[in-house]
């Protein structure tokens, strides 16, 4: 199980379904609240991170939307943390979708083009008009991550994260030292935990997915 393994711990969560996700929308830095469904990831990853005996953290970051938020909550309340140190800021925010925001992506399909839209999408360094490629959400989430949480993971600290996909992927390029074409292809499920365990220097040592159980 991941909590017999060596190394410090680092856990990654992406929030579980928001209201525009199930409405196909761009969310970006918009606020929706969990669908039921996201809810209920949420209590499952906190289940499963029991299920693993880890239930002992030092430390929790998100970031400032409501979506990531709850999930958090939700997962301390699952394992029994309730107390936890929580530290919140938008550098962890997801990626900003500029004028894509608020669209239905067949809707902004039809607008700007299929092409145009994957493009925005999945290359790394390409914005949407008035928004962030993944590069650009990497440029605040890295410093962020560099100055206030590796540190703490470093120094042996249990340390869990639960913000948004692309403000992860961010961090996991960092971690597992992926490409720009591999990072934009990695897909992060909602309320799974990502268990990383890391040496001194930051280097993975091991990576477990704690799946939805069926």
């Amino acid at each position: 199980m991941a909590s017999n393994a060596s190394g410090n711990l680092l856990v990654l969560v992406r929030h579980g379904e928001s209201e525009w996700n199930k409405l196909n929308l761009f969310t970006g830095w918009k606020d929706p609240a969990l669908t039921e469904k996201g809810r209920a990831e949420a209590h499952e990853g906190g289940k499963n991170l029991k299920a693993a005996g880890l239930t002992d953290f030092d430390v929790a970051f998100t970031s400032v939307l409501q979506r990531a938020n709850t999930t958090l909550d939700i997962i301390l309340e699952e394992i029994g943390q309730k107390g936890l140190p929580i530290h919140r800021d938008q550098a962890l925010n997801e990626r900003d979708y500029g004028e894509l925001t608020g669209l239905n992506k067949d809707d902004a399909r039809k607008k700007f083009g299929e092409e145009q839209v994957h493009i925005w999408r999945r290359s790394y360094d390409v914005p949407p008009p008035g928004g962030e490629s993944l590069e650009l959400t990497a440029k605040r989430t890295l410093p962020y991550y560099n100055e206030k949480i590796a540190p703490l993971v470093e120094e042996g600290k249990k340390v869990l994260v639960a913000a948004h996909g692309n403000s992860l992927r961010s961090i996991i390029k960092q971690l597992e030292n992926l490409s720009p074409e591999e990072i934009v292809n990695t897909e992060l499920e909602t309320g799974v935990p990502i268990v990383y365990r890391l040496d001194k220097e930051g280097k993975v040592l091991s990576k477990e997915i704690l799946k939805h159980k069926n």
